[in-house]
């Protein structure tokens, strides 16, 4: 009987250690599209606010010193 709760013992740890890869898994896919969310957020109002300071400067009439 000793050996049979041992292996339940085994059977049930390496079931702890799957579900804890999976979560780990799951948790890291959720981040990385996250941060690539992130990441094309920034770039697309980078541009958004370069253009807007592009119309301002032509919007004086002024030539804008470089």
């Amino acid at each position: 009987m000793k050996g049979d709760q041992g292996r339940a013992t085994e059977k049930s740890d390496a079931d702890v250690k799957d579900s804890r890869r999976d979560r780990l898994k799951m948790a890291l896919r959720e981040n990385l599209k996250r941060r690539k969310s992130q990441a094309r957020g920034r770039s697309d109002a980078g541009a958004s606010s370069e253009s807007a300071d592009a119309s301002l400067d032509d919007a004086s009439g002024e030539k804008p010193d470089q």
